[in-house]
C-alpha cells in the first residue's frame, strides 16, 4: 500500500508513530521537569549604587542571599560619583568596566542597563530620595541602606516613592536589619503578645566608645570636599543621631506596632570634634512621645568613654525585656527569663537580601519604606529638637520646605556638578524657619 503524502512532500503520522513520539517526548519532560521549575525562578540581575564600605558589604551579602535561597544572581553593573570608586565594581564583583559608571548621573546609566531588577542602593542618605524615586519609576526592585534622608523633603520624596512602589507590585527591602533577625522578630512578637504587659517606657542606645571617623577636607570644590567626608555634613548623613542611632530608634517604632513619635524634645553637643571640619555634633540625648503617651528614652554618642551601649530596653507593668546584637531576654515579674535559643540564621545583613530575594521570586508583599523612613524622621525630629533647644512636632518636620541640601538634589540628582556648586549653604545653616521663634510643646 502506498503512503500518502502531503503537499510539502512529507508523510502524515500514522497513529503509531504518534504514540511513540509522544510517549518519547513525555519521559524527557519528566527527566527535565524539575531543572525547568528551577529556570522559573527569575535571574536576580543586582546594580550597587554607591560602592563605599557599606556598598560593598552589600553587594557580598547580596551574593551570600543567591547561594541560600539557591537562585541565580550577580552584580551586573555599580555606580558611584567617583571613578575610582566605580571601578572597585571589576576588582570586587567581576564587573565590566563598561558597567562601571562614575559621575553624578551614574546612577541614571545603572538603572538603564539590561536585565536589571534588583537595586542596591547604598549611597549617603542625602543622595538616597532621589535615587530611590528614579529605581521605583524604572520598575525596580530596591534595597536601600539607612538612614533613607535627611530633611522633611527628603522624606516625603521617599514615602510617595513607596506608595508607587506598592502600586507597581515592586519589592522594597531596608537596611534596618534587625526585622531580619530571629532572634529579634521573636522578642519583638513575645512583647507585642504582652509578655511584659502594656508597654510603660523604652530606652534606645547608640553610645560607642570612640569619635566618628573623618577624612578630612579632600578634592577642589566646596561640594567634592563635602561629598568625600560625607559623614561630617547634616544634608549628607543627618548627623550621628541620623546616621546610626536610627537603627535603635526603629526597635522601638517597630515594637510600639510601627507607630512613631509625635512630638520630642532633647539636647546635645559637639564635645571631642573640636575644630575638624564638618558641623555635626557627637552626641544627643532625646526624650520621645508616642500618640499613647509612652515615652521614649533616646541617648547616643561617639565620643571617648569607658561604657559603651548599642541597645533598646523594654518597661512594661509585668516585666521588662532587654535587646542588645540577639543576646536579647524578657523577664517577667515573678517568673523566669527568657531568651532566644536555638535560632538560626541570625545574620540580618544576609537575611534582609533573602526575604527581598524570595518576595521577588514567590511574589509575595514586602515593602519597608514607610517603616524606614518613619524612624529616619523620628531621628531627624530628634535632631532638631537639639539643635533648637525647642519641642518638636512630627507633622512640623514633616510638612518643612527647609532643604538642608542644594535644591539641584531635590529635583534631579542626575544633573549635579562639582563645578556648579562651588559654595554651599554656610555650615550650620539656619534650622527650619518654624524654628526661627519657636514655641515650646508643652511637656505633659
Amino acid at each position: 500500500m502506498t503512503q500518502q503524502t502531503n503537499s510539502n512532500g512529507t508523510a502524515p503520522w500514522s497513529r503509531r508513530s504518534f504514540l511513540k513520539t509522544s510517549a518519547a517526548v513525555g519521559a524527557v519532560a519528566a527527566v527535565n521537569f524539575p531543572s525547568v521549575l528551577a529556570q522559573a525562578k527569575p535571574a536576580m540581575n543586582a546594580i550597587i549604587i554607591g560602592l563605599g564600605g557599606r556598598g560593598s558589604g552589600a553587594g557580598e551579602d547580596f551574593r551570600q542571599a543567591v547561594k541560600e535561597t539557591g537562585v541565580e544572581g550577580k552584580i551586573v553593573a555599580v555606580a558611584d560619583i567617583f571613578p575610582e570608586k566605580a571601578r572597585g565594581g571589576t576588582e570586587h564583583f567581576g564587573v565590566p568596566e563598561d558597567k562601571c559608571f562614575s559621575g553624578f548621573d551614574a546612577y541614571m546609566k545603572a538603572l538603564e542597563v539590561p536585565g536589571v531588577n534588583y537595586v542596591i542602593i547604598a549611597t549617603p542618605p542625602g543622595f538616597k530620595p532621589p535615587q530611590f524615586k528614579a529605581a521605583i519609576e524604572a520598575g525596580k526592585n530596591v534595597f536601600t541602606e539607612k538612614p533613607v534622608a535627611t530633611d522633611g523633603p527628603g522624606a516625603r520624596i521617599m514615602y510617595a516613592a513607596g506608595e508607587l512602589a506598592k502600586q507597581k507590585g515592586l519589592k522594597v527591602a531596608a537596611g534596618t536589619q534587625r526585622r531580619h533577625r530571629p532572634s529579634y522578630i521573636e522578642t519583638v512578637k513575645r512583647i507585642q503578645d504582652g509578655a511584659v504587659g502594656d508597654i510603660a517606657a523604652l530606652r534606645a542606645y547608640w553610645v560607642n566608645g570612640g569619635p566618628i571617623w573623618h577624612r578630612g577636607l579632600q578634592g577642589n570644590t566646596t561640594l567634592e570636599q563635602q561629598i568625600r567626608n560625607w559623614y561630617h555634613y547634616i544634608w549628607l548623613c543627618g548627623d550621628h543621631i541620623c546616621e546610626q542611632h536610627v537603627h535603635n530608634i526603629d526597635v522601638c517604632n517597630w515594637i510600639m506596632g510601627n507607630q512613631h513619635p509625635v512630638r520630642c524634645w532633647g539636647q546635645g553637643s559637639r564635645q571631642q570634634l573640636g575644630d575638624k571640619p564638618g558641623e555635626i555634633w557627637d552626641n544627643f540625648d532625646v526624650e520621645f512621645e508616642y500618640e499613647n503617651g509612652v515615652r521614649m528614652f533616646s541617648y547616643c554618642g561617639q565620643i571617648v568613654r569607658k561604657w559603651a551601649s548599642v541597645s533598646e530596653h523594654v518597661q512594661g507593668c509585668l516585666g521588662v525585656a532587654d535587646m542588645n546584637d540577639g543576646r536579647n531576654f524578657i523577664r517577667p515579674k515573678g517568673g523566669s527569663a527568657w531568651r532566644p535559643t536555638g535560632i538560626q540564621k541570625d545574620n540580618g545583613y544576609v537575611n534582609e537580601h533573602v526575604d527581598l530575594i524570595n518576595a521577588i521570586v514567590n511574589n509575595t508583599e514586602l515593602n519597608e519604606t514607610k517603616n524606614v523612613t518613619d524612624s529616619t524622621l523620628t531621628a531627624i525630629m530628634g535632631r532638631e529638637a537639639a539643635y533648637s533647644g525647642s519641642g518638636v512636632e512630627w507633622d512640623a518636620v514633616l510638612n518643612s520646605s527647609f532643604m538642608y541640601g542644594p535644591e539641584q538634589l531635590y529635583q534631579d540628582a542626575s544633573k549635579m556638578q562639582f563645578g556648579d556648586f562651588r559654595t554651599l549653604k554656610p555650615p550650620m545653616p539656619s534650622l527650619f524657619d518654624i524654628f526661627k521663634n519657636p514655641p515650646m510643646v508643652p511637656v505633659a
